[in-house]
């Protein structure tokens, strides 16, 4: 029991037991949140050497630019099946925190299977050992998610998600640098590619010892009651119908499929972009780096900005600059060129934790369930990309960036649709004031007479 609220230690709670995690004012859940924050970080560090590994290959093992491209088909390709059919459920059965452990122990695993395929320089092996990671960052990324969204005051929800893929995109600005700087010195070598066996091995034995801290972690457990609670706890109290209808939801899950898909195409041959106007790699990898490095301040800036400007806003704003400046990347060769690539990646930053907490706001019982759709949606992250390949191969890829280009028009659809339709259901959180904690132990009073009726 933390101020009234009480907070489950134990590893498994029912779905039907009301635990409080749902009501935890800003201080409770800063400890909790932050723990789960550092999952954040590893993903980005994990998809930051994707992208420099997607384009080395094509140096070192002699591969076209759809071959390479199989790298990310492999690690998208597991967001697909996995979330649905394995992280989902498991979530469900199990809760967050061992959902937590068990990503962690599956992330850890893929990270050592990099090892013999380092000593053998097997691309096959490579692509086996990235597909096993995206396996458990998946399964992360289906718990971590819904995770910091419900996890304290509502108002706060877009603002924490945001805040924590900022430190994500922190890992993605670290990984290419250290690339490029530490792996990749000579990009003919075949044998510079035994040096991933090195880094993967580190990650791995971070990534078990992770998972060990979290079994001792007192991170308080998260119900479908605690977010029915949640949603039906505010002036726009209205009964959680069907998962069938969430209309919000399932549009959201097509626009995320669209962004992440346009997003993955545009870093994955980055560098490819850069060779086109006469860079070399290292140069190359260090421009991706600032690049990334735009990203994060993106994700910071739009954190800042979800404080006094609606989430719905934002996101219209971010994605409309993600169309504008890839057509423009597109169409402008050199070094003008290259710096509206940059900027495309600031515009970025914030639209996918901002498309997930739009789409599984007021969800629910459901949302569990909404954010395994939302995260297999990742999975677009393995279509675009090869698309973009194919396009590349027999044009360039300036030419090719219209296919990212069409991804974030589709993806623009959905800010429009909750800016016309959805406002009051976006808006009540954000307008509301942070509940004190007379209002939260009110409302689980009430919820728990609910739950005995």
């Amino acid at each position: 029991m933390a101020g009234g609220v009480p907070i489950s230690a134990r590893t498994v709670v029912s779905d039907r037991e009301l635990t409080g995690a749902a009501a935890l004012t800003l201080r409770q859940s800063l400890l909790p949140c932050a723990l789960v924050t550092t999952l954040f970080f590893l993903w980005g560090f994990a998809y930051g050497l994707l992208d420099v590994l997607n384009a080395h290959f094509q140096s070192a093992l002699g591969i076209t630019k759809s071959q390479s491209s199989a790298l990310q088909g492999a690690y998208f390709g597991a967001y697909f099946f996995f979330p649905l059919c394995f992280g989902g459920p498991l979530l469900r059965r199990v809760g967050y925190k061992v959902t937590f452990m068990v990503g962690l122990v599956i992330f850890g695993i893929g990270c050592f299977c990099f090892w013999p395929s380092g000593i053998y320089s097997s691309f096959a092996g490579f692509c086996g050992s990235m597909a096993v990671v995206g396996w458990g960052l998946s399964t992360l990324e289906v718990s971590a998610n819904p995770y910091l969204a419900t996890c304290g005051p509502p108002k706060y929800s877009d603002i924490r998600l945001a805040t924590a893929q900022s430190v994500q995109a922190v890992g993605t600005v670290v990984a290419p640098v250290l690339a490029s700087h530490v792996f990749f010195k000579n990009t003919a070598d075949l044998t510079s590619l035994k040096n991933v066996q090195w880094v993967y091995l580190g990650v791995g034995v971070f990534v078990l010892c992770l998972a060990v801290a979290f079994f001792f972690a007192p991170i308080p457990e998260i119900t479908d009651a605690d977010m029915e609670l949640q949603a039906t706890s505010d002036e726009f109290a209205e009964e959680v119908g069907p998962l069938s209808k969430q209309i919000t939801l399932f549009w959201g899950v097509g626009a995320q499929f669209c962004y992440v898909g346009a997003q993955c195409a545009i870093a994955g041959f980055f560098i490819n972009y850069t060779l086109e106007t006469g860079r070399d790699h290292a140069t190359s990898a260090n421009l991706l780096a600032v690049a990334q490095g735009l990203f994060a301040i993106g994700r910071f800036a739009a954190a800042g900005m979800m404080k006094f400007v609606r989430p719905r806003y934002v996101l219209a704003i971010f994605l409309g600059g993600c169309s504008v400046f890839s057509i423009l990347a597109m169409n402008i060769h050199g070094t003008t060129g290259l710096a509206f690539l940059h900027v495309l990646f600031f515009f970025e930053s914030c639209c996918f934790p901002l498309i997930f907490t739009l789409a599984i706001k007021k969800l629910g019982r459901h949302t569990k369930l909404g954010a395994s759709f939302l995260v297999s949606a990742i999975s677009g992250g393995a279509v675009w990309p090869q698309i973009l390949a194919q396009v590349a191969d027999r044009k360039s890829t300036h030419f090719a960036i219209i296919v990212p280009f069409i991804g974030f028009v589709l993806a623009f659809s959905f800010p429009v649709y909750v800016n016309l339709f959805q406002r009051e259901r976006m808006d009540v959180a954000f307008e509301a004031p942070a509940p004190g904690r007379d209002e939260e132990d009110k409302s689980v009073e009430k919820f728990e007479v609910q739950m005995k009726e």
